[in-house]
């Protein structure tokens, strides 16, 4: 997770890169929300002046945009090499969920700002290039449910997972890992042994509710 930008570091004041400002950007606003944190707050956790953020974002909305978008490429990344496991169809669903799982503690910041979700936007998107974008991140989520959806699929036709509904089996799924970020509380001694443990507890139940009766 990259969240080491500090608010009380001056040495590179002078010189922020765009990535930082997503970084300290994606910290305010799982903070104090979408509504409450103000081009000024992340200037001032940066250290620098708002000219700055307004370099890189005309608004507010155009930068909460671009943490939401990093955010998902990142739940991509992690997901990619699960959808290339062998095994039925519920096993490599039970190593997409844990890919999941593990994305969501190890970029804990980013993903509670997606789960903060475009409908907070649905009124503030306000130029035509921001419904672009808000329509490109809605379709961005629904692809990365549709991963999902394709593995409950094949899972009930090979018939190692349950006949469910496989809309609302998939909206459970990642629900429930989803809701990570509300308990969830990023700790330093971490690491990726602690966090595929604490994913394994959080996915055994998924699928063990998915096995066929």
């Amino acid at each position: 997770m990259q969240d080491a930008v500090q608010p009380g570091d001056t040495s590179r004041r002078a010189g922020w890169r765009k990535a930082e400002v997503i970084d300290m950007a994606a910290l305010c606003f799982m903070e104090r929300g979408y509504h409450a944190t103000s081009i000024d707050d992340v200037a001032r956790r940066l250290g620098c002046s708002k000219g700055r953020i307004y370099y890189y974002y005309p608004t507010k909305t155009d930068l909460f945009f671009d943490v939401h978008r990093e955010g998902m490429a990142r739940l991509f990344t992690a997901l990619e090499p699960a959808l290339e496991a062998r095994g039925n169809g519920l096993q490599v669903l039970e190593a997409m969920l844990m890919a999941h799982a593990r994305a969501m503690f190890e970029n804990h910041t980013y993903e509670s700002v997606v789960a903060q979700g475009v409908q907070v936007h649905r009124f503030e998107a306000t130029t035509p290039d921001q419904r672009d974008t808000m329509a490109e991140l809605i379709a961005s989520r629904d692809r990365f449910e549709a991963h999902f959806k394709e593995a409950i699929a094949a899972a009930i036709s090979d018939g190692s997972g349950a006949n469910v509904d496989v809309s609302i089996t998939s909206k459970v799924l990642l629900g429930a890992l989803q809701w990570s970020i509300i308990w969830y509380r990023p700790r330093p001694e971490d690491d990726d042994e602690s966090r595929s443990a604490l994913a394994e507890k959080m996915v055994l139940p998924l699928i063990e509710g998915l096995r066929p009766r």
